[in-house]
């Protein structure tokens, strides 16, 4: 009798069950929109976001399982518990806010296998860097909403990319109104975790995001820091400015020690991620963030084998300033775990992630950007 491959076995399982995920949400979000006046639809309890230590923020969706930032990849991580999903944000040419990575398209959808978009190729500087391909900032909604999404690492991820085609790029409003229906059959509150990318880049264009993220979030109820939202940036001066127009809640996210953020290239401040890490950097963080998202390896640096060092202060130093921890990004394949927690030699074997978090978690961390968010759910301490 043949084998089944548990690889395909996975997939088909994921497959079935985004695809109820998505007509469950899509049903209950019909349903709310044609409700007559008179009924009165059940409120969703109010079980914070934000009960749970450490939060679980699902990494692009639970892109582990599913193609990065689609519908898909929201619906399975908040199936799995996530407390947040994090949706990266970039800007069509009629302004419209979409979920990508980054703004140039060919990693992450069809549009190279597009004829009919061939004459949109072109090389362009971003934050500092020539960038060749396709943006969305030439492109409009309607002509991105005909590119099928592809998965961005299909060497290490050969499971998802067999659902390349299968969804396509989602709307930051699309991602709400996913959430809000989902909250329902949940019964409890999900957070939205949007970082703004390349905002000098779209500044520039005359397609700057920020007031427009913060429109869209208060259009759909959520207003002030009790509000289950985190914006993020790489940048520094349009948190600074989300500051004076916004009470939700803001995190300075950090690049490797020695580069700078874009925008302070630009100014030529000299003002470096290693220099915002110092006690009084972080305190100077605080009087415009409420938490840090620093590259793991600021709380717990590897050793020269590739195992996991000792911790550094970085997490007492933080919550000294007022700040809460969130580290990115916990990843399950072996390319991406400590040499201890690795399974075999396969790069794209999955290894003890959960063994990985664990040790944050008694480094005091707050939250943590998982690919794998079930796993992070499983490695805290019950949470109900």
């Amino acid at each position: 009798m043949p084998q089944s491959n548990p690889v395909s076995t996975t997939w088909d399982m994921a497959k079935t069950l985004v695809t109820w995920i998505l007509l469950a949400a899509a049903s209950n979000l019909s349903f709310i929109l044609s409700a007559p006046a008179s009924i009165s639809l059940p409120l969703i309890p109010k079980k914070s976001a934000d009960r749970c230590n450490p939060l679980v923020i699902a990494h692009r969706g639970a892109s582990g399982y599913i193609p990065e930032h689609t519908l898909g990849a929201y619906s399975l991580a908040i199936t799995m518990g996530a407390d947040y999903v994090e949706p990266d944000l970039v800007i069509t040419r009629d302004k419209h806010l979409v979920s990508r990575h980054d703004n140039e398209l060919s990693i992450t959808t069809d549009v190279a296998q597009r004829p009919e978009f061939a004459s949109r190729k072109k090389t362009q500087e971003i934050d500092g860097h020539e960038v060749i391909g396709w943006f969305t900032e030439d492109f409009t909604l309607a002509e991105l909403k005909t590119l099928r999404v592809i998965e961005r690492i299909p060497e290490t991820r050969p499971g998802n990319a067999r659902m390349n085609g299968a969804f396509e790029i989602p709307t930051f409003q699309e991602i709400i109104d996913l959430v809000k229906s989902l909250e329902k059959s949940q019964r409890r509150t999900i957070g939205i975790y949007p970082e703004i990318k390349h905002s000098t880049h779209f500044q520039s264009l005359d397609l700057p995001m920020e007031t427009q993220v913060v429109e869209t979030f208060r259009k759909n109820g959520y207003i002030g820091a009790s509000a289950p939202v985190f914006i993020q940036s790489f940048e520094v001066n349009n948190l600074k400015y989300l500051k004076g127009i916004t009470n939700l809640r803001l995190l300075q996210l950090y690049d490797s020690p020695s580069a700078q953020p874009y925008d302070q290239v630009v100014v030529g401040t000299g003002l470096t991620y290693a220099d915002m890490a110092t006690p009084d950097g972080l305190k100077e963080v605080a009087r415009y963030a409420s938490a840090v998202g620093p590259d793991k390896n600021y709380i717990i640096p590897r050793n020269a084998d590739e195992t996991l060092g000792e911790p550094t202060t970085f997490v007492q130093d933080a919550h000294a300033a007022g700040l809460k921890v969130h580290p990115y990004t916990f990843r399950a394949e072996n390319t991406f775990l400590p040499a201890e927690f690795r399974s075999g030699d396969c790069p794209k074997a999955i290894g003890d992630l959960i063994g990985e978090i664990k040790v944050f978690i008694a480094a005091g961390i707050d939250g943590l950007f998982s690919d794998q968010p079930d796993k992070a759910v499983r490695a805290r301490e019950v949470c109900l």
